[in-house]
């Protein structure tokens, strides 16, 4: 998009007259949207509640898992609403969608009534659309009315700002039956450990390895990811425990983003440290900021997940289009800890498993910024995965 000031216009000068402040719009919630969605929410016995950004966006975490407390009831997030409940909770299920896991596609499929809190239902989360959640009936609570039955059908909505939607919902919900869903809870943990997320633990660099490890070395801090493999396995591999600990651009899919949101980030946040994962593609893309943060002296970790292609689109062209690899491969001898170090930034290169904590632990100890290069293999692809075009239920494992 290109907006095209003249310049007689940006040179002008003018009187500075300050409008009356914005008042912001009050939504009335409709009292008879809560009450039936209070009543399908007590009549179901295998309820599901799946949350998006809008919880992360009207600082609604705590409200939902007061609600998903008083309902016994799994929670599963899409990307952009990790950290909007506790990724440790038994309940929490994981992410949702295409690269989501089986726990949280298995609910979502077998589930009677699925509620969802502050979500548009994309393609990435909810795969095919006509066969989605086709067992159970659908809330929708959402600030945009636009969203309402726009991609999944809907069987009822509740309109308004979903932390205020959910404090009027919960003096409704009835504890009475949250033990009629013991049977549900238990098919949901036991599809939580039939279905874990895998890969192969052995001696060589992995990508979910050194996220893994980034999760648990870092628990409370910042994670933020530009846009690709590395960014599904940030979403898969760390448990997010807070809001806005979590940062991505989603759906934008922004190659590029995420060294400078680490910048903002860690102004904002001075007093947590912050971790930004990118892929060798997207350091590229911007990997001039390294100098804006030496020359503020920012404190960001920059872990490059360095695999040498485009992952994410050489997996489709790997799994969809018979291996016939376009544009995706971009070795070549560019030396990012050479690159870091002439930027004045501190460098290191891992190459080994073992290196790992040994270079996230030092990163942590400097006060400085950091790129650690990550060299790792081609081919460790992300799963679970949903094929597009395909539903939920038909994920693939390997």
């Amino acid at each position: 998009v290109l907006i095209d000031i003249p310049k007689d216009i940006t040179a002008a000068e003018t009187e500075y007259l300050p409008s009356n402040p914005i008042v912001k719009k009050v939504r009335h919630i409709s009292k008879s949207a809560l009450q039936k969605a209070a009543d399908m929410i007590n009549d179901s016995k295998k309820p599901l509640i799946y949350a998006g950004g809008g919880v992360i966006a009207s600082g609604a975490s705590q409200e939902l898992f007061k609600c998903a407390e008083a309902i016994n009831a799994p929670v599963a997030l899409s990307s952009m609403g990790l950290g909007g409940y506790p990724g440790d909770h038994p309940s929490f299920t994981g992410m949702l969608g295409m690269h989501g896991a089986g726990a949280s596609n298995f609910a979502a499929t077998e589930c009677d009534l699925f509620i969802a809190v502050g979500t548009r239902f994309s393609d990435r989360a909810a795969g095919n659309h006509s066969t989605f959640a086709q067992k159970a009936r659908i809330i929708h609570i959402d600030i945009d009315p636009a969203e309402i039955g726009k991609n999944v059908r809907t069987d009822h909505y509740v309109i308004g700002d979903v932390k205020e939607t959910l404090a009027n919902l919960l003096p409704l919900l009835s504890t009475r039956t949250c033990g009629t869903r013991s049977d549900w809870m238990k098919l949901i943990a036991e599809k939580k450990a039939e279905l874990p997320l895998r890969y192969d633990k052995d001696n060589v660099l992995r990508p979910q390895y050194i996220i893994e490890r980034i999760g648990e070395i870092f628990p409370d801090d910042i994670i933020v990811t530009e846009v690709g493999q590395h960014q599904m396995f940030a979403c898969q591999y760390i448990k997010y425990k807070q809001p806005r600990t979590f940062i991505s651009s989603g759906g934008l899919g922004a190659m590029g983003y995420g060294l400078g949101a680490a910048i903002g980030a860690a102004i904002g946040r001075p007093d947590k440290r912050v971790i930004n994962i990118a892929g060798d593609g997207c350091f590229r893309m911007n990997s001039i900021e390294i100098a804006t943060a030496v020359d503020y002296n920012i404190p960001i970790i920059e872990v490059i997940i360095n695999n040498h292609v485009l992952g994410m689109v050489r997996q489709w062209q790997s799994m969809f289009y018979g291996k016939r690899y376009s544009q995706t491969d971009i070795s070549s001898n560019i030396d990012f800890k050479k690159l870091a170090e002439a930027y004045h930034a501190e460098a290191i290169t891992v190459t080994t498993p073992g290196e790992v904590d040994k270079a996230l632990r030092a990163a942590a100890n400097m006060k400085k910024t950091v790129v650690i290069n990550c060299e790792v293999g081609t081919d460790d692809n992300v799963f679970p995965m949903v094929p597009p075009g395909k539903g939920i239920d038909e994920t693939l494992f390997k």
